[in-house]
C-alpha cells in the first residue's frame, strides 16, 4: 500500500470482473475496457485518498483548525501538493522497475523506440517540471527544466561534455530538447544519477528555479535520485539525430503497467509482496552503494589533489635535475678547456724556458747572475713582506683584544652603577672590586706599551725597505748601462764589417748568421728588460700597499691615542665613583646610628599591642563613647584605639614609608626623642 498509492489493493478489478466486461462490450473495445475501468478506479481512489489526506492533516496541523489562522485554501494546495509528489515518485518507482525488468529480460542494449525507456523519459520529465518557477522574457514565459541541468556543469566538471554536445546539436531549437537530449546522453553515460544527486546537494541554487514545495526540494527527490542509481545495470545506445525532441508531447501511457491478471487473488498478493520485498532490498543496496560511490568520490578526489601535488613537485625536480646536468656538463666543459689551455701554456713555457736557458748559456753568463740576484732579492722581500702582513694581523688581532677590554671596562662601569644601590651596604666588597680595576689598567698599560714597541720595529722594518728598493734601482740602472755598452760594441763591429766587405766577401756568409745571432739576442734582451720592467711595476705596487699600510698604522696610533684618553676619562670617573662611594659610607654609618636610636624606641614601645575593634568601646584618652559620628582610629605607634580629635596628628615612623596617625601622647614622646637624637 505505500509503494502504489495510486492503486488500493481492494479497488483493483478482479479477472472475473474483467472477463464480464469484456463479454458484455464488442471485441473492438476489448483492449480500452480495462484501460477505461482503471481511469475510473483512479479517480475514486483520488476522491479517497484526497479525503484521507485531509484528515491526516489535520491531525498533523496543515489543515486549519475553527481557532487556527490558515485559510481552507493554502491547507488544500498543500495536501494537493503532497498528492502530486507521492503520485510522481509512486510512477517513477513503477517506471524504473519495469525497465529493469525488461531491459534484464531482453538482454541487449537498449534503443530509444524502446516503449518502457520512452516512458521513463516522460516520468521523469514530469517529476523535473514539479514546481518550476515560471520565468518571465520579452517573448513570453519560459517554464522548461533545462535551467537547473545547465548548473551541473558548473558544480561537476565531467558533465561539461555533455552540455558541450547539446550546445552543438543544430536539430535543438527550444529549451525541453535540450534537457531531453541532455537527459538521454546522462543515461548513457550511466551517470545520471550522480548528476542529480549533484543537485540535490546545492539546494540553495535549485531555490532560484523551484518552488519550496518542489519535488526535487523535498524529500522525494532524495528517494527518486537512489532509485536512478539502479539504472547503471542497463546499457542504453540512444541516437538523437534525426529526432524531433522538440516537439514530442509527455504523456504517460498507463497501459505499460497493466496486466491480465488470470491467477487468483492470493498469487496476486504473493507477487505484490515479493516485489515490495525486492524493491526494500534494491532500494536498501542503492543506498549503501550511494554511500560507498560518495566515499569513493572523496577518497579520489584526495588521490587525484596529491597526484597533481606529486607530479607538479615531480616536473619540479626534473627540471632542477635537468639544470643541475646542464650546469655540470658546462662545467665539465669548462674543465676541460682550463686544463687545455693550462697545458698547452705549461708546455709553451716550457719549451721557451728550453729556449732562453740554451740562449743564456751561450750568450750571457752575467745576465743570469744579474737575474738570479734579483730573484733573490724579490724573495726576501717577498718573505719581508709575509713578516709585516703577520705582524699586522698580530696588531689587528691586539686591536680586538683591547676592544674586548674596553668593552669588559665599559661592562664592569655599567654593573658598578647597577650595583651602587646595594654597595652601599657592601663596602669591603667595593673596595676589592676597585683594587681589580686597578690590576686590569695596569695591564692595560703594559699591553700599549708593547704595541708601541711594536710600531717602532715596524717603522724601521720599513726604512729597512725602503732603502733595499734604492738599491735595487740602482742595480738596474747599473744592467742598463751594461745594455747599451753592449749595443755600441754591436755597432763598431758592424762599422768594421761595413769597412772590410771588399775584402772579405767569402766570409760574408758566416758574418751574416752571426748578424742573425746576435738579433736574436738582443730580441731576447729586450724581452727580459720588459719582464724586468714589468716586475718593477709589481714591486711599485707592494711598495704603495706597504704606504697604505704605514697609513693605517697611523690611524691604529691614533686610536691608540683616543683609547688612552678615554682611559684617562674611566679613571677620573672612577676616582669620582669612589668619592661617591666614600661619601655614600658616610651616609650609611649615619643612617645605622639613627636606626639604632629608632630601635630603642621601638622596644620601649614595643610593649603595646594592637587592639581589636570589638574591645574597646570608649576612646582611651577622652573615655568618650563611640558611636556612628565618633569613629575608632588606631595608633599606628602604640596599637591602641583613639576617637579622631584624640588621634588626629601625623608622623613618618621606621616601619611606614608615609606619615601616618598617631595619638596625642606619642606624639609628644616622638618629638622629644627626634629633639634629643638631633641635639
Amino acid at each position: 500500500e505505500e509503494d502504489f498509492e495510486i492503486i488500493d489493493k481492494k479497488q483493483i478489478p478482479d479477472a472475473a470482473e474483467l472477463r464480464n466486461e469484456e463479454k458484455a462490450k464488442p471485441e473492438e473495445g476489448r483492449w480500452s475496457a480495462p484501460i477505461l475501468s482503471l481511469a475510473r478506479k483512479a479517480s475514486e481512489n483520488l476522491a479517497l485518498s484526497y479525503g484521507s489526506a485531509l484528515k491526516s492533516a489535520s491531525l498533523v496541523g496543515l489543515v486549519s483548525k475553527p481557532g487556527s489562522s490558515d485559510s481552507p485554501a493554502k491547507t488544500s494546495t498543500r495536501c494537493h501538493t503532497m498528492e502530486e509528489r507521492a503520485n510522481l515518485m509512486n510512477m517513477m518507482k513503477l517506471s524504473i522497475k519495469i525497465l529493469i525488468q525488461s531491459a534484464l529480460s531482453l538482454g541487449r542494449t537498449l534503443d530509444s523506440d524502446f516503449p518502457p525507456l520512452q516512458q521513463f523519459f516522460v516520468v521523469l520529465e514530469h517529476c523535473l517540471k514539479h514546481g518550476l518557477k515560471v520565468k518571465k522574457t520579452f517573448i513570453g514565459q519560459n517554464k522548461s527544466f533545462f535551467g537547473p541541468l545547465e548548473l551541473v556543469e558548473k558544480l561537476c566538471p565531467e558533465a561539461s561534455d555533455i552540455a558541450t554536445s547539446v550546445k552543438n546539436l543544430p536539430e535543438l531549437k527550444t529549451a525541453v530538447g535540450r534537457g531531453r537530449a541532455w537527459l538521454y546522453l546522462a543515461l548513457m553515460q550511466k551517470k545520471l544519477a550522480d548528476y542529480l544527486k549533484v543537485l540535490l546537494d546545492h539546494k540553495h541554487l535549485l531555490s532560484e528555479f523551484y518552488e519550496p514545495d518542489a519535488l526535487m526540494m523535498e524529500e522525494e527527490g532524495a528517494v527518486i535520485v537512489g532509485l536512478l542509481v539502479g539504472l547503471n545495470v542497463i546499457d542504453a545506445n540512444l541516437c538523437l539525430k534525426g529526432e524531433d525532441l522538440d516537439s514530442q508531447v509527455g504523456v504517460i501511457d498507463f497501459s505499460l503497467y497493466l496486466k491480465e491478471t488470470q491467477d487468483s487473488d492470493g498469487k496476486q498478493d504473493g507477487g505484490i509482496t515479493a516485489v515490495l520485498d525486492q524493491k526494500h532490498y534494491v532500494e536498501e543496496l542503492n543506498r549503501h552503494l550511494s554511500c560507498t560511490v560518495a566515499d569513493l568520490q572523496n577518497k579520489i578526489d584526495c588521490l587525484e589533489k596529491t597526484n597533481s601535488k606529486l607530479q607538479e613537485e615531480l616536473a619540479a625536480a626534473t627540471d632542477r635535475i635537468g639544470s643541475l646536468q646542464e650546469e655540470q656538463q658546462q662545467l665539465k666543459q669548462q674543465n676541460e678547456l682550463i686544463r687545455e689551455r693550462s697545458e698547452k701554456s705549461v708546455e709553451v713555457t716550457k719549451e721557451d724556458t728550453k729556449v732562453e736557458l740554451d740562449t743564456y748559456k751561450q750568450s750571457r753568463q752575467g745576465l743570469d747572475e744579474m737575474y738570479s740576484d734579483v730573484w733573490k732579492q724579490l724573495k726576501e722581500e717577498k718573505k719581508i713582506r709575509l713578516e709585516l702582513e703577520k705582524e699586522l694581523e698580530l696588531q689587528i688581532g691586539m686591536k680586538t683584544e683591547m676592544e674586548i677590554a674596553m668593552k669588559l671596562l665599559e661592562k664592569d662601569t655599567h654593573e658598578k652603577q647597577d650595583t651602587l644601590v646595594a654597595l652601599r651596604q657592601q663596602l669591603e666588597e667595593v673596595k676589592a672590586i676597585n683594587l681589580q680595576m686597578f690590576h686590569k689598567s695596569q695591564n692595560a698599560e703594559c699591553s700599549l706599551q708593547q704595541k708601541t714597541e711594536a710600531i717602532s720595529s715596524f717603522e724601521g722594518k720599513t726604512n729597512e725597505m725602503m732603502s733595499s728598493m734604492k738599491q735595487m734601482e740602482e742595480r738596474l740602472q747599473q744592467a742598463e748601462k751594461a745594455r747599451q755598452a753592449a749595443e755600441e760594441r754591436c755597432n763598431k763591429m758592424k762599422q768594421e764589417l761595413a769597412g772590410k766587405l771588399d775584402s772579405c766577401r767569402q766570409q760574408m756568409a758566416q758574418l751574416d748568421g752571426k748578424c742573425s745571432t746576435l738579433e736574436k739576442e738582443l730580441k731576447s734582451e729586450k724581452e727580459q728588460r720588459q719582464t724586468l720592467q714589468k716586475e718593477l711595476h709589481q714591486e711599485k705596487d707592494a711598495t704603495a700597499l706597504l704606504k697604505t699600510e704605514l697609513q693605517q698604522m697611523e690611524g691604529l696610533k691614533k686610536e691608540l691615542r683616543k683609547l688612552q684618553d678615554e682611559k684617562q676619562e674611566l679613571k677620573k670617573v672612577h676616582e669620582e665613583q669612589e668619592q661617591a662611594l666614600q661619601e655614600m659610607g658616610l651616609h650609611l654609618s649615619q643612617s645605622k646610628l639613627k636606626m639604632e636610636d629608632i630601635k630603642e624606641v621601638n622596644k620601649a614601645l614595643k610593649g603595646h599591642t594592637w587592639l581589636k575593634d570589638d574591645e574597646a568601646t570608649h576612646c582611651k584618652q577622652c573615655r568618650k563613647e563611640f558611636s556612628i559620628s565618633r569613629r575608632k582610629h588606631h595608633c599606628r605607634n602604640c596599637g591602641d584605639i583613639f576617637c579622631s580629635t584624640c588621634s588626629s596628628n601625623e608622623l613618618a615612623l621606621p616601619s611606614y614609608p608615609k606619615p601616618v596617625r598617631v595619638c596625642d601622647n606619642c606624639h609628644t614622646l616622638l618629638l622629644q626623642q627626634c629633639s634629643s637624637n638631633s641635639s
